[in-house]
């Protein structure tokens, strides 16, 4: 068994659901730069977009559960953090599914199986593989146990508001204020995309990706907040 076939079969075990139908998991894995030459194999994108919706059917049912007297205000708030790219982010590292990845071996040595982004879109892509593998009822289950640890830090209201508990840690150890710059923008002016990174004194910089600057600038708060585990 090579590394990446270890990998997948480790993946697996941690999701706790064997596929029936294996090419479903292959096609989750399988990341642009290489669906369209390797075997065929059709890339992840389609499937993303399924496990979006996916995600936030199974993520909103628990909110409801759990969160009984809560208002929609807050309900949306809960729901726009844990759907986000950087929690599926740190949902697909605890799985491992960097190693799992199927891409053009350029991508590897560019960093992308460590890449917020692909990892993200790939846990999508997972959740709707689930899904169409096994039921709502299935992925409804595995989005909670995977999601469990998420949920749990919710709990603490400070990371409802990333930029703010952020900037909250960052001056309490004496690192000075995050810093936010705009690395681009895409995308037409009815629908742009802004590419933000954050960069704390002493950490790794975090980037991210979003509808407005102020979502990017978010998006990227979370996403160093979940790397680091840092709370309040």
């Amino acid at each position: 068994m090579n590394l990446r076939a270890e990998a997948v079969d480790a993946l697996q075990t941690r999701l706790g659901h064997r596929f029936a139908d294996p090419a479903l998991l292959e096609r989750a894995l399988t990341h642009a730069s290489a669906g369209q030459t390797v075997d065929r194999v059709r890339h992840n994108e389609r499937l993303e977009f399924l496990g979006d919706r996916v995600l936030g059917v199974c993520i909103a049912e628990a909110l409801l559960e759990r969160y009984p007297t809560a208002a929609e205000g807050d309900l949306s708030k809960r729901l726009n953090v844990l759907v986000s790219g950087a929690t599926c982010a740190a949902v697909a590292r605890a799985l491992g599914v960097g190693p799992a990845l199927r891409m053009a071996g350029g991508e590897t040595r560019n960093g992308l199986r460590d890449n917020d982004t692909v990892l993200g879109d790939a846990c999508e892509g997972l959740i709707a593989a689930v899904y169409l593998d096994a039921g709502l009822e299935r992925t409804a289950g595995i989005v909670r146990a995977l999601w469990a640890e998420a949920m749990a830090r919710l709990d603490s209201a400070g990371v409802l508001n990333p930029k703010s508990q952020l900037q909250e840690w960052a001056a309490a150890k004496k690192r000075g204020a995050p810093a936010y710059k705009v690395l681009g923008r895409t995308g037409p002016d009815h629908a742009p995309e802004f590419t933000v990174a954050v960069e704390v004194s002493g950490l790794a910089v975090a980037t991210a990706i979003g509808g407005s600057r102020q979502a990017a600038e978010t998006a990227a708060a979370l996403a160093l907040i979940l790397r680091e585990g840092i709370t309040e």
